[in-house]
């Protein structure tokens, strides 16, 4: 489907548009664009693949303009940028829907204004029973996106739903091995706390599956082990061998939750499974209020939501083989520094 086909990727020189570069430079994609606010970051980029099939484009998805002039002549839309920490948001929750939410619109009047083929956004675990304005901006985004399949026929819209990327920039695995590299307590917030736990090679298969299999409105969902935060410090300072490194527990930060869900109850209930992902069918109920109003779903009360505390849970030995996989936990442990896994 991508052979001589153009791909713009927002947000591009995060940690996700690299890793979907490293898939498709080598590809017969003909054009990948980058669209972001960092020319820096761009330049770095530049310079590390000097490949001719790769274009550069200064904008921000607040600003129609910038997005309209990079997704003229595009086939398809991988749309990665957003603001992603959960404080910054809490503190200045007005840009997180400036981003997120009317971010997201731009891209999407932009795609089918411009016959756009095919767009999958990426959303977050926090988009579900959302408790912190990173989360409702997220929640909100999936809103307009369903409510922009309803008006567009010819461009398809998927959302793919993921946790935690491990070893992403500004993540926890990254805090941690920096605390113990500088000989400080690594601080965590409860120990019982559980989160899913994904590799960054995961969100890029994820969206992909979601390229190839998705119509318009669906939400993926790929199914991934989890494990509290005990576990996780227990498997890094094994591997960094310092088993006995001292651990301060601070509490729970403001906007965190015990554990993370994937799927809501509601959305279990519509949910196919498809072996190793959930798809979920969009609500595309028509302006008739007494569906939301005056009907019920039994089933919705009986169901059970996806969370990090239900599904498969990783012991010590099974995180140290999922976080060996990482190229940040092969350079650390080789006594090399990256930042990220990126």
């Amino acid at each position: 489907m991508f052979s001589d086909r153009v791909l713009l990727i927002t947000g591009g020189t995060g940690s996700f548009g690299k890793a979907v570069l490293r898939r498709f430079l080598d590809s017969d994609v003909r054009e990948i664009r980058i669209l972001s606010r960092d020319e820096k970051k761009q330049d770095d980029i530049r310079k590390m693949h000097h490949n001719p099939k790769l274009k550069f484009y200064i904008g921000d998805v607040r600003d129609y303009q910038s997005v309209l002039n990079a997704v003229r002549g595009v086939d398809f839309i991988f749309h990665a940028a957003a603001l992603k920490q959960v404080p910054s948001c809490e503190f200045h929750p007005m840009e997180a829907v400036k981003t997120n939410i009317l971010g997201v619109e731009n891209v999407l009047e932009a795609a089918i204004s411009c016959e756009v083929k095919r767009v999958i956004c990426l959303s977050t675990d926090k988009a579900v029973y959302p408790i912190n304005a990173m989360g409702i901006s997220k929640a909100m985004m999936e809103k307009v996106i369903v409510a922009k399949t309803r008006s567009s026929s010819s461009t398809v819209i998927c959302i793919t739903r993921y946790g935690n990327v491990m070893a992403s920039r500004g993540s926890v695995i990254p805090l941690f091995v920096e605390q113990i590299r500088a000989g400080r307590p690594i601080t965590i917030t409860d120990p019982n706390m559980t989160r899913f736990m994904m590799t960054l090679d995961d969100a890029v298969d994820l969206v992909l599956y979601a390229f190839n299999n998705g119509r318009s409105g669906e939400i993926f969902v790929q199914k991934a082990p989890a494990a509290t935060i005990q576990t996780l410090t227990e498997a890094l300072t094994g591997l960094l061998n310092v088993p006995h490194h001292p651990v301060h527990v601070i509490g729970t930060r403001h906007g965190e939750k015990l554990s993370e869900v994937l799927l809501s109850r509601e959305e279990m209930v519509a949910a196919c499974d498809l072996g190793d992902y959930f798809r979920v069918p969009p609500d595309l109920r028509d302006l008739n209020y007494g569906k939301y109003m005056e009907q019920g779903e039994v089933r919705i009360s009986e169901a059970v939501d996806y969370n990090s505390h239900n599904t498969t849970r990783l012991d010590v030995e099974g995180l140290r083989t999922l976080l060996m996989k990482l190229r940040f936990m092969q350079a650390i442990t080789q006594g090399k520094y990256i930042e990220s896994e990126e």
